[in-house]
């Protein structure tokens, strides 16, 4: 936008009671409103109103708002309805807050740090080498000429080009995912079951487990009234759930996992909440994040076998979300696949339970978010939705091929008689270690403060405390229109500069309080956002006592 001082004016007012203002500029009858900070909004000049603009005709090149086709009246009314936490308020006022940091306003900190989501190159973790090594082979393959690259990465980018349209990544592949590349993951996931079989025609590629996850939710989703769909998901969720249950029209059945048992999943609890839904819905599919998100809980065996069994029994369409399946740390925990549980737990259950499961590149050790690789298997689907999910991928052209060429190499890595092997193991073992320290590091610290209950970070790269809110601070919130633990985020976020996101966003009992927090940033950077928590809580508990 071009403007000039003699062109433009700027009416600005704070919302009273609130970090937010409202900034209007205006241009004749075309009117820009910006949202801002306070802080930005204090710090523009005296505003100059030009005669003859009034604030009920909102335009925009000249076309009134009330002409347009699309309004928010008449736009899809479930899109109304989808909240997705994770990049939520608290994300965008940290990023205004950002801009006003360089502009020169001042901050009663220096930075602003991210702990609200699980990027983890953002938050400086490094990337595998013999990853990053056969990527950029396979997009400039002028390098292959290069003596500085190893030659088991020159081979794997050889064999993934071969694969690839014209031998380039800049070509589709087809809907289902390049089929080489199907067939690596398809012995990936052998091995890492016990040799159960795996068929490359059963594995979809897809744009990170996102895509594949709401893409399957459409399969399920069907219905009206009664016979609505409904989906069950684990109160705290990760609410990409959530968001595409609502954006689909379907209906979330919330059942609660056990923070007294360190977010455990009990079986009763399953049962109690079916049987509310079936008073309003028709429950068909049941969602498990295992290690969990925002929780980072890993189920146990037994655990997962009741959960099967209970499926099987409720005839449920079983969704296991497994992206964080090399993230484990606790002693005692083990990741197990429900594919392997299923197909261990006999005939009975491997041949009758229908079962999608997920897999990403964006968290385990790889931390390749930007890349958007993901994976899905099915089992036991009708071998005619089959062909409708097919076709349904098939709408999409293809997942992002750098995307699929990452998974490749991750399902593929260097093997001991390889000259990258010893490298990569040590990359790959000194990331999860250090994870591991740092989940160990947070729920220490943060339980050394009175006010905030953590339970052991199994797994994963989150932790889900609960934090005690005085009553004043409970009342302030609601007078402010907010929910408790926002307003203590949005507070935390304006004192210290740390973005974390209230437990509200992702689900939790009535008349409790989280937040979540990624324990990704670096070892250091991490104590340092611990103890600025620790202090904030500890003010926050004396100013609202």
């Amino acid at each position: 936008m071009n403007t000039h001082p003699e062109q433009w004016a700027a009416i600005y007012a704070a919302a009273p009671g609130s970090s937010w203002g409202f900034c209007a500029l205006l241009k004749g009858t075309s009117v820009v409103v910006l949202k801002v900070g306070e802080s930005a909004v204090h710090s523009l000049p005296p505003p100059t109103i030009p005669a003859g603009i009034h604030g009920d005709t909102m335009t925009e090149n000249g076309c009134e708002y009330r002409d347009r086709v699309l309004t928010m009246d008449t736009m899809n009314p479930n899109v109304k309805r989808v909240e997705y936490a994770v990049r939520g308020p608290i994300v965008q006022r940290a990023v205004q807050i950002e801009r006003e940091l360089k502009m020169g306003i001042k901050k009663p900190f220096t930075e602003v740090i991210k702990a609200n989501i699980g990027d983890c190159h953002a938050m400086g973790q490094k990337p595998i080498t013999f990853f990053r090594q056969v990527l950029a082979l396979c997009s400039y393959p002028d390098l292959l000429e290069d003596s500085k690259f190893p030659e088991d990465a020159k081979s794997r980018a050889r064999r993934i080009l071969q694969a690839c349209g014209g031998g380039s990544l800049g070509a589709y592949s087809t809907s289902q995912g390049i089929e080489m590349i199907r067939q690596d993951i398809a012995r990936y996931i052998e091995q890492r079951d016990g040799g159960i079989t795996c068929d490359p025609d059963n594995i979809y590629l897809s744009t990170g487990a996102s895509d594949a996850i709401v893409t399957m939710l459409k399969l399920l989703v069907s219905g009206e009234g009664m016979s609505r769909t409904g989906v069950m998901i684990s109160i705290p969720q990760y609410p990409l759930y959530s968001a595409a249950l609502a954006d689909l029209g379907a209906v979330q059945i919330s059942y609660y996992l056990d923070e007294d048992n360190c977010w455990s999943l009990d079986i009763s609890e399953l049962r109690h909440a079916l049987q509310e839904a079936k008073k309003h819905c028709s429950p068909r599919a049941l969602c498990i994040i295992n290690p969990g998100n925002p929780t980072g809980q890993v189920q146990s065996r037994q655990c997962i076998e009741d959960v099967i069994r209970f499926a099987a029994a409720e005839k449920l369409f079983l969704m296991a979300d497994e992206v964080y399946q090399d993230n484990v740390y606790a002693d005692g925990c083990k990741f197990h696949s429900f594919k392997k549980v299923l197909f261990e737990m006999g005939l009975e259950y491997s041949e009758k339970v229908e079962l999608a499961s997920f897999h990403s590149t964006s968290k385990c050790y790889m931390g390749e978010c930007g890349f958007r690789g993901g994976y899905m298997e099915v089992v036991n689907l009708d071998p005619e939705v089959k062909v409708q999910l097919t076709k349904l991928v098939s709408v999409r052209l293809c997942p992002p091929v750098p995307g699929q060429a990452l998974l490749d190499v991750v399902v593929n890595p260097p093997q001991p008689d390889e000259p990258s092997y010893d490298t990569f193991i040590k990359e790959r073992t000194d990331t999860l270690a250090t994870l591991a320290e740092k989940a160990s590091m947070t729920q220490e610290i943060l339980n050394q403060v009175p006010g905030i209950k953590c339970n052991p970070v199994q797994g994963a790269m989150y932790t889900f405390p609960r934090i005690h809110l005085p009553p004043k601070a409970i009342l302030e919130a609601k007078e402010k229109g907010q929910v408790p633990d926002m307003f203590y985020c949005m507070k935390l976020l304006e004192e210290t500069g740390i973005c974390l996101v209230p437990g509200s966003g992702f689900g939790q009992r009535d008349g409790t309080y989280h937040f979540r927090m990624t324990i990704l940033p670096p070892k250091e950077k991490l104590k340092i956002v611990l103890a600025k928590i620790k202090e904030f809580h500890q003010h926050f508990m004396e100013q609202y006592s």
